[in-house]
């Protein structure tokens, strides 16, 4: 990899753990420790190959920890703003409660203190029919003036309450993101420095190949024409398709160089589909479809279980996807099996 698409990867890799404050950490890379030198040029192809695949595995696991951890900041922003937002609405309902607690309480005093707010009252004490009417009529202004009090009266301690309970709440959900998204930060960070050690260890792998075996590395070209079908589907599989040759550099998202996920997010963002980029987060999108019944722009998955999805390509058709594979190999079409031996599964994005 050359100097400026190292830097360029490092840059793309700390943007999201730049959001929140990194925490303290001491980094023990996990892919340290460069093997033995090979002792034969198929030996030497072998460990490079299987050197990449180390490294795919350490940047997806860093791409699912940057998505996570911007999941944690948006869910703290969220929290922060419900909390907020319950304190205003606290202090609203406070003063309505405040407005009619004298009434409600003159209300109560009075009727403890005997008074008969009623028009049997009205009827008992009334001098006259005209008499009553005149005072059953007050009593039913009285009586619709108090009700009224006491139901915004009531109405303003309930969401009083109720935003004490939504306050409470918030501040317990942005106390937890905070803390999730400090660990992330950490696994972040660590993440990333065990990648650049296994990028270092890949290049030394790489520089051993000769020029013959760095070309049968690639494979053969392939610019044949594949028809897309109609809809955002089609305009991915046009877009993916029209990466072809492009090489491959952990962590990048396009336009000049792709990893696996970078090229899907890519692909389907030109067709106005967002996606993360993360092959694992990628897999919780769409639905899911079974092998027999692919259809140009499904994207197929590779890894042990969906924890451990490593290797993300799209579907163009007749048994044969493209995809950006690994290190020292351009963006290229291949067959579905040609996207690894551990075959996972496949999902429709759209339609």
């Amino acid at each position: 990899m050359s100097s400026h698409r190292l830097k360029r990867a490092k840059r793309g890799a700390m943007t999201v753990a730049a959001v929140i404050a990194v925490v303290a950490f001491s980094p023990s890379p996990a892919y340290a420790q460069p093997p033995a030198p090979p002792t034969t040029a198929s030996e030497a192809v072998k460990q490079y190959q299987e050197l990449s695949k180390q490294a795919e595995k350490v940047n997806e696991d860093l791409l699912k920890a940057k998505t996570d951890l911007e999941a944690k900041r948006v869910e703290f922003d969220k929290a922060t703003n419900d909390v907020a937002l319950a304190a205003a609405n606290e202090k609203q309902a406070l003063a309505l409660e405040e407005q009619f607690r004298g009434q409600v309480d003159l209300l109560a005093s009075a009727s403890f203190q005997g008074a008969r707010f009623n028009k049997i009252s009205a009827l008992l004490t009334g001098s006259s029919p005209d008499d009553f009417l005149e005072r059953a009529s007050a009593l039913n202004v009285l009586a619709e003036d108090n009700q009224e009090a006491l139901e915004k009266y009531t109405g303003a301690v309930n969401t009083a309450a109720d935003a004490r309970k939504l306050a409470e709440d918030g501040q317990r959900r942005a106390a937890e993101a905070k803390a999730a998204a400090e660990k992330l930060t950490a696994d972040v960070t660590k993440t990333y420095n065990d990648l650049q050690a296994q990028i270092k260890v890949v290049d030394e792998a790489k520089s051993r190949l000769t020029t013959k075996e760095k070309t049968d590395l690639q494979g053969p070209k392939d610019d044949g024409v594949y028809l897309a079908p109609p809809g955002a589907a089609g305009k991915a599989m046009e877009v993916a398709l029209a990466q072809r040759g492009k090489p491959y550099v952990w962590g990048a998202e396009g336009p000049g160089s792709y990893d696996c996920s970078g090229l899907v997010l890519y692909a389907y963002a030109a067709a106005g589909v967002s996606l993360p980029h993360s092959s694992r987060a990628q897999y919780g999108y769409g639905k899911s479809v079974s092998r027999s019944e692919l259809q140009p722009g499904d994207l197929l998955f590779y890894g042990g279980s969906a924890g451990s999805i490593h290797h993300v390509a799209m579907y163009i058709g007749d048994g044969r996807i493209v995809h950006a594979s690994t290190s020292g190999v351009p963006v290229k079409t291949d067959t579905v099996d040609g996207g690894g031996r551990d075959y996972f599964g496949a999902k429709r994005i759209v339609g």
